[in-house]
């Protein structure tokens, strides 16, 4: 079963915006090595941090638009949502211990 959710423009507002819980989104493409490298420590995150935070996920290549709108210039990008609003953002691979230290500085 999956801990993520993959979101889109038509329910970013809902899932991520109007979140009573920070949400860790994940910017990523199916081609993306980095990106398929980090899904599986995301997923487990998801899972432990299950009612705390969640994780999102969000295809650049089908909602460009959301991309653009953060300034996502590279994948994999993480921003961290607190009341609407960005208050982290790393890019790159990592390994699962340094998501855990990055989601733990916003929950």
């Amino acid at each position: 079963m999956a801990n993520t959710l993959a979101v889109g423009t038509t329910d970013w507002k809902a899932e991520v915006l109007d979140s009573e819980i920070p949400v860790l989104v994940d910017f990523w493409a199916t081609w993306c090595g980095p990106c398929r490298a980090i899904a599986p420590h995301l997923e487990a995150l998801a899972g432990e941090y299950a009612g705390k935070a969640k994780i999102v996920k969000v295809d650049v290549d089908a909602d460009g638009k959301l991309a653009e709108e953060f300034g996502i210039r590279s994948i994999p990008t993480l921003l961290i949502f607190k009341g609407g609003q960005v208050v982290g953002r790393t890019q790159g691979m990592a390994p699962k211990d340094q998501l855990k230290a990055f989601l733990d500085q916003h929950v």
